[in-house]
């Protein structure tokens, strides 16, 4: 009977040591807060997939059968990578960390991993740590380092299938607890080797819907926090947000919105938010997919991301060769263009005391208040919501709020503009019309 109570109270006792985990310390809530002010990250796709040049789900939506698909590991070797280059071009946009995706759901592993030899240097003509080079180009310029896995798994028999069924799998090799273990192998490892991980940046649990399925969540993520007590954790669910996690995650829509269709039901939590987001189409290379984004919709994106109060991860699918399609780089040089001058308004603000409007978003730091006038066209035809001639002149109404200002000019300039309180709100006269070659016509304020 007293090795029943000691088993009881020692289960117990581990029960409460993953519970005080998954409540944030002084520390945690001080490495949130500079995630948040970061406001910028770069999202890279990268793996043996993309050799097929169809993103990064091939395996599966073109049913291919797992040892072959395996074979494209012999011919990769991407000769033209330079982590250098890469870490500088991010930089120069204005990002300020990069999410790298070291495991992808066809469970090839981009790094040295001990766990599997079906890794980028043991099975591979390329025979680099790539992790390792951006890692170290990554600490050396300053920017966060940030790491994607895939809790799925196409690849490995012992991984259960679940929704995720265009790949043959023999549920007689199923085996979780083996599948369990080499996971946390693998993000011993990761977290291990390859410096301080500023999070873990999980997907693929949205494969078991079933009621009950057990992911380990609680265990895994007091490992991660044990190994590295600043890594935070992220988790593309598409749902509430879990005991352990540091920020929340929108897949292709802003927070709050479900466009994409990911986001169904998920509620914008008081964690740290981001919304990640493709150039084109797809994560992965494409070779057929040039249905790229303008800068200035990226710009806007990541305003409007600014204004909700997220971050905006930004993902770029470099080709087989190592090298950035060209039409990321010519994206990311505008983004780096635009930040230069207005990076002020975006890095380390908060959404503003006046909500997202039709005309566009505002953010916030202190007594200073940045309003993007974010104009877009559709059909032609510019979107003014907001935006109205009065006695001669364009203005912009502010609606009513918790907040008078003191003093407003246009960003960049010194002129102070006028204003003026009225029954709607506060009436802002703008020198010119916002017009669509502006891509965020931005006014700064100062408030009492």
């Amino acid at each position: 009977m007293k090795k029943i109570i000691f088993s009881v109270l020692l289960c117990l006792v581990g029960m409460q040591a993953v519970r005080a985990e998954v409540i944030p310390s002084d520390r945690m809530r001080k490495i949130r807060n500079e995630f948040q002010d970061r406001k910028l990250g770069i999202f890279i796709h990268w793996g043996i997939y993309s050799m097929l040049g169809d993103g990064e789900w091939v395996m599966h939506n073109k049913k291919l059968d797992r040892e072959e698909y395996s074979h494209l590991a012999g011919g990769f070797c991407p000769s033209w990578f330079s982590a250098r280059e890469w870490v500088l071009l991010f930089k120069e946009a204005g990002a300020q960390y990069v999410t790298f995706t070291s495991r992808h759901h066809d469970g090839f592993s981009m790094w040295n991993s001990e766990a599997s030899d079906y890794n980028i240097v043991k099975a591979t003509p390329f025979g680099r740590d790539v992790l390792k080079e951006l890692s170290a180009a990554c600490a050396q310029e300053g920017l966060k380092l940030h790491l994607y896995y895939s809790h799925m798994d196409w690849y490995r028999t012992d991984y259960p299938t679940g929704s995720c069924k265009n790949v043959p799998h023999d549920e007689s090799t199923t085996n979780w607890p083996a599948y369990y273990a080499f996971m946390n192998r693998q993000l011993t490892e990761l977290l291990t080797n390859y410096g301080p991980i500023g999070a873990i940046w999980f997907d693929g649990m949205w494969d078991h819907k079933e009621e009950g399925f057990d992911w380990g969540l609680d265990e895994q993520y007091a490992l991660i926090h044990r190994l590295q007590p600043d890594c935070m954790i992220g988790n593309n669910h598409h749902g509430a947000p879990h005991d352990g996690e540091d920020f929340q995650l929108f897949e292709q829509d802003l927070p709050g919105e479900n466009k994409a269709g990911f986001s169904g039901g998920q509620s914008v939590s008081t964690l740290p938010l981001e919304s990640c987001q493709t150039m084109n189409n797809t994560w992965g290379y494409s070779i057929t997919d040039k249905h790229y984004k303008s800068s200035a919709e990226v710009i806007r994106r990541l305003v409007r991301c600014a204004g909700m109060n997220s971050n905006l991860l930004l993902n770029i699918g470099p080709r087989p060769d190592g090298q950035l399609p060209d039409e990321a780089v010519k994206i990311l040089e505008d983004l780096g263009a635009f930040m230069r001058p207005y990076g002020k308004s975006i890095y380390s603000t908060r959404g503003g005391c006046i909500p997202p409007q039709t005309w566009g978003v505002t953010t916030q730091r202190g007594k200073t208040l940045y309003i993007h006038i974010l104009n877009t066209e559709k059909e032609g035809k510019i979107l003014n919501e907001g935006l109205e001639q009065v006695e001669g002149h364009w203005s912009l109404l502010l609606p009513k709020g918790k907040y008078s200002i003191k003093s407003v000019h246009r960003m960049g300039k010194t002129e102070p503009l006028t204003y003026r309180n009225e029954q709607g709100g506060t009436r802002i006269f703008l020198p010119s019309r916002p017009t669509t070659d502006v891509t965020d016509y931005v006014l700064e304020a100062t408030l009492n």
